[in-house]
């Protein structure tokens, strides 16, 4: 019985270890130590919250893209700002969840971010061009579900 009760204690004890050292406070004091100082650590909420904003405006750029063409010149010039507005903010979301070159925690974010990077660009520059070309803009709500896919 005495065996069993000190096994039952380990357990208990080892759980206990394991519910603390899960918490955010220690985590953090051991990554500082076990990752190296160039390592750029990207916290899941900040992570989740740019996503939020490139899928916010993600949906700003398809309804932009969702006006029809119109004979003013007026309207499909409001159109074309918009559009370059949104792949303004989205090249921000981006670079900013691309992270630094050294390392990052979301080794994906590396590997496509900066391909994501480049054809937000090109679909600026087809927007900025007269008459505007929306081709590569309306390629890049795609390029999101093909990297999600690949990464989950």
């Amino acid at each position: 019985m005495k065996k069993t009760h000190k096994t039952l204690s380990g357990i208990v004890i080892l759980a206990c270890f394991l519910v603390v050292s899960c918490s955010s406070q220690i985590a953090e004091s051991v990554r500082k130590v076990t990752y190296p100082p160039d390592f750029s650590y990207t916290k899941p909420a900040d992570l989740r919250s740019d996503m939020d904003q490139l899928a916010y405006q993600m949906s700003k750029l398809d309804q932009a893209l969702a006006i029809p063409v119109s004979s003013d010149a007026n309207t499909n010039e409001i159109q074309r700002q918009q559009v370059l507005s949104t792949l303004r903010n989205m090249g921000r979301i981006a670079a900013n969840l691309k992270g630094s070159d050294t390392g990052a925690n979301h080794p994906f974010m590396q590997d496509y971010m900066q391909e994501f990077i480049a054809k937000i660009d090109a679909a600026r520059g087809g927007a900025a061009i007269e008459p505007p070309r929306y081709y590569n803009a309306g390629k890049l709500s795609g390029g999101c579900t093909n990297c999600h896919k690949v990464n989950r």
